[in-house]
């Protein structure tokens, strides 16, 4: 658990979470409690903790409890000389704190409600070191005028100078470095953020190490990281601030290795980008799009993903007014047996939770009409740090004493059963919550009452115990383990998007929120109000302190709508035989013998990519003088080879002026071409000679596609003609009849076209950087996206036709959701990519060097370089078992490539 995660360092009995909201820890002195009682002295020894808003007594002697005084209720404290006894020994100098109230907390060790005691009373300690008292005396009279000045921005103020002093006065002792060899980078104050409690001191960071040590010393004198260590560092908003650091030294785990707050964003950033300099691609890998990306392709799991969105929207589990938030994906908890393939067994995700009741949606609407701006629908969130303690308050007991000062909720109200919470979810006025990361979890020890925690009796005369499972779940075990599959069903997976569109996206703020009814009130949105901007310290503070009671919003990481998830169903996709295959961009003469589409599947693809590092070349051939494509030529010559022979069989000459693409029509007997010349000309093989001309556009054509007798010719006259082409395909030397079917118009001249596997799905890359994706059936424009910034190279469908990938000018490679129109990643290669194949997650690309680059996608990294061409590799074709690669480039030669069986 989380909350253990801090609490493990140390074997104190005191906590941070003894103190008060926003106070802090001080110092703390060897001591004893000094009573007296019918003449009769006595002392138990301890420490003695100077809060800011408190005095502390811990005793040694766990049967004692250990008291906790409020400066605020304190009418004297005082410094009491040493005085002699009869026998002429010096009594030593104590501390003599004159109150109205005593807490007393841990009685008899247990972990219960705090107990206050009021009335007048008068506590005294002895410290060991005689010469300190009146020191720390002065310390407490410095406090305790502070708490009881009547405006709390004054008390604020006066707090946050004796720290900002404790802080310059004192700084990071070197001699904590593990190494003499470590070279410090710099050192600054800053505060450890764990749940409701932040614990101030310096960090240190050095070539090896990032160390924090406390001003309190406390949980220990220093905490060390390993630079080589971490995996993940991000940027937190810390009290609607951007004063947040939190790095992990794991990949996937949602609980973090430190957490720290700065004073400054200058110093944050400086330790951030130096920390991120010791990770390879942190800046490439960790975005939005690229988990988008990998959850997308099944890389990640349902779970996964959501932790990762939740980091990237500033949510911790040290910060529980942001922390990690989840989806109810259940709604049946009265059923003997968990159908999961009834989808009446799961909540609606499309909605947020105070959508799910119709009727008290109603009336929440009806309320909404009445108010005055800012309207909300909502007056409550779905997390925040209360909602956070009621599903963990047998795991973090002490936490939820903290937060309800030292109380824990009346009984009725606590988490006594699931079922009935999700009931309350659906009816209540004002329960919207979600749910937390340990739902789907293994450590099921938040539902069970282990401790035999006094929670408190219901109104059923019923102890609060364990938590009341569903009739579904035998134990809390089988409910977690339902639970995860619950999360990770097909029904899940097909519309966890539209869940992640409400909380992470597109419908989180503005009409889209008002549309979806997912408005909540002002304050717990990101840029709500700026706290810094309002002058009354007062009402600044007690802004901020609402803010974070009441729960924020997540950061909105997506802007337009989320794509689907591509489940399994999805994945059988039949790709049959296509004349529109990438072999266009090459001689039509290199057709594989992978022809049997029966035999080919999945497997065998993904073994091929999963094998593509190994390609090797078996034979080149010499073309053209000059080309600056294998066959966007230069010259206007059609030169065909034979892959079996090896040799050069025939050429033809079109035009005076260059090809530009060439594709072999599906009888094997005619071949295409498209020229600069602004014709399509037609070329029979078995006959040897040209068959028909289309005249067909402006300027140039630059590339083609064929499919189901339809072609598609694009120009840079800024237009792409779809052609119905009738003939009769027994015959490969009668002339065609040319019907223009469509003109799809664009705003600069098209570079570039490709089809999807099942010709339903048209993608256009132009010179301007505009990718736009067409529907072949209507003609009409589904998705238009700016993604480059110069001439688009090459585009193309994946095999499932779920996204497009993109090379251009600007050296950058884009993958394009088709559903929504998202970037969903960007990668930045070192040189410029001309033309590519790929299944989906790798991707060979043609560079400017030459070389053949492999990349995988999910991570941005280039998996392997293959020696290729001594110029520009300007064309590629891949086989439908992915077994034989065709690449053309600037050094006018052709390669065949294969793979090792």
């Amino acid at each position: 658990m989380a909350f253990l995660k801090t609490q493990e360092l140390t074997k104190e009995r005191f906590s941070l979470l003894l103190l008060d909201l926003e106070e802090y820890y001080f110092e703390q002195h060897t001591a004893y409690h000094v009573t007296t009682s019918s003449k009769k002295q006595r002392k138990v020894r301890g420490s003695f903790k100077v809060c800011s808003r408190s005095a502390i007594f811990d005793p040694e002697d766990l049967s004692e409890p250990i008291l906790k005084i409020p400066l605020r209720d304190c009418k004297k404290i005082e410094f009491v000389e040493c005085e002699n006894n009869p026998f002429n020994e010096p009594r030593p100098s104590v501390i003599s704190i004159s109150c109205v109230q005593v807490i007393y907390i841990k009685e008899s060790n247990v972990i219960a409600p705090y107990r206050n005691e009021r009335g007048e009373k008068k506590v005294t300690f002895q410290l060991e070191g005689w010469s300190k008292t009146e020191d720390v005396v002065q310390t407490l009279l410095q406090l305790h005028r502070a708490s009881r000045l009547e405006k709390l921005g004054d008390q604020t103020a006066m707090i946050a100078a004796n720290l900002q002093s404790r802080l310059a006065r004192s700084s990071f002792d070197k001699n904590c470095f593990q190494s003499v060899a470590e070279m410090p980078h710099m050192e600054c104050a800053v505060e450890m953020v764990m749940p409701l409690v932040c614990n101030p001191g310096h960090v240190c960071i050095t070539d090896e190490s990032l160390y924090f040590q406390p001003l309190n010393g406390y949980p220990k004198q220093v905490i060390q990281i390993k630079l080589n260590r971490v995996r993940r560092i991000y940027k937190r908003r810390h009290g609607l601030r951007p004063l947040g650091l939190e790095v992990f030294c794991t990949e996937n785990d949602f609980c973090s290795d430190i957490y720290l707050k700065f004073y400054n964003s200058a110093d944050r950033d400086e330790i951030y980008y130096y920390i991120a300099s010791f990770l390879e691609n942190h800046m490439m890998e960790h975005t939005a799009e690229s988990y988008m990306l990998q959850w997308q392709r099944g890389h990640l799991s349902n779970y996964q993903y959501l932790l990762h969105l939740n980091n990237l929207a500033d949510r911790s589990c040290n910060d529980l007014s942001q922390y990690p938030v989840f989806p109810w994906v259940i709604a049946d908890y009265t059923s003997a047996q968990l159908d999961m393939t009834n989808a009446a067994t799961f909540r609606d995700l499309s909605k947020p939770v105070g959508a799910l009741n119709k009727e008290r949606l109603d009336q929440l609407l009806a309320r909404y009409r009445g108010m005055p701006e800012p309207r909300f629908l909502y007056g409550s969130h779905y997390s925040s740090p209360g909602y956070v303690l009621f599903y963990l308050v047998r795991v973090a007991p002490e936490h939820m004493l903290c937060l309800q000062n030292g109380r824990y909720d009346h009984a009725d109200r606590m988490f006594n059963s699931i079922g009935d919470t999700w009931k309350n979810c659906l009816e209540g006025a004002t329960d919207f919550k979600e749910l937390i990361p340990e739902f789907y979890g293994d450590d099921c020890s938040f539902l069970e009452n282990k401790r035999s925690l006094g929670l408190g009796r219901r109104q059923n005369g019923s102890l609060v115990g364990d938590v009341v499972l569903p009739a579904w779940a035998s134990d809390t075990r089988d409910f977690l383990q339902k639970h995860k599959t619950a999360l990770e069903s097909q029904y899940v997976s097909e519309n966890l998007h539209e869940w992640i569109d409400l909380v992470f996206g597109f419908k989180q703020k503005g009409s889209e929120a008002v549309a979806a009814h997912n408005v909540f009130h002002p304050l717990t949105y990101e840029g709500g109000i700026d706290c810094d901007s309002i002058e009354d310290p007062d009402q600044r503070i007690a802004m901020l302190t609402q803010i974070l009671e009441f729960g924020q919003t997540p950061k909105q990481l997506f802007t337009l709508p989320h794509p689907q998830r591509i489940t399994p169903r999805f994945h059988n996709i039949t790709r049959s035989p296509s004349s529109s295959s990438p072999v266009s961009e090459l001689s039509p003469a290199f057709q594989s013998e992978d022809s049997s589409f029966e035999d080919l599947t999945e497997e065998s693809r993904k073994l091929a990519w999963a094998n593509m590092g190994n390609l090797k070349p078996i034979s080149s051939h010499k073309i053209h003088k000059e080309i600056s494509k294998v066959y966007n030529f230069t010259n206007s010559t059609l030169k065909m080879f034979s892959k079996e022979l090896k040799e050069f069989q025939r050429s033809m000459s079109f035009s005076n002026m260059a090809l530009s693409s060439c594709l072999m029509l599906a009888n094997g007997k005619t071949v295409v071409c498209s020229s600069w010349d602004n014709n399509v000309y037609f070329y029979s093989i078995p006959y040897g000679r040209r068959q028909d001309t289309l005249m067909g556009h402006d300027d140039a054509v630059s590339e083609m596609c064929w499919f189901d007798d339809q072609l598609y010719t694009a120009s840079w006259d800024s237009t792409v003609k779809v052609w119905q082409c009738a003939s009769d395909s027994s015959s490969s030397h009668k002339r065609s009849q040319f019907q223009l079917l469509a003109e799809l118009e664009h705003d600069a001249g098209v570079n570039t076209i490709g089809l999807n596997p099942a010709g339903t799905l048209l993608v256009s890359g132009c010179k301007d950087g505009t990718i736009t994706i067409w529907d072949t059936s209507s003609y009409g424009t589904l998705q238009q996206v700016h993604c480059h910034t110069g001439t688009i190279h090459h585009v193309a469908f994946s095999p499932d036709s779920r996204h497009v990938l993109s090379v251009g000018a600007d050296s950058c490679m884009k993958v394009i959701d088709v559903q929504t129109g998202m970037v969903i990643s960007s990668v930045k290669a070192e040189e410029e990519q001309r033309c590519f194949c790929w299944d989906g997650n790798s991707v060979l690309c043609g560079g400017q060097s030459g070389d053949l680059l492999l990349w995988d996608l999910l991570g941005n990294t280039v998996i392997k370089r293959i020696p290729a061409h001594s110029g520009a590799v300007t064309a590629m074709w891949m086989s439908e078992l992915c077994s034989t690669v065709i690449t053309g480039g600037e050094d006018r030669q052709i390669l065949l490539w294969k793979l090792p069986s």
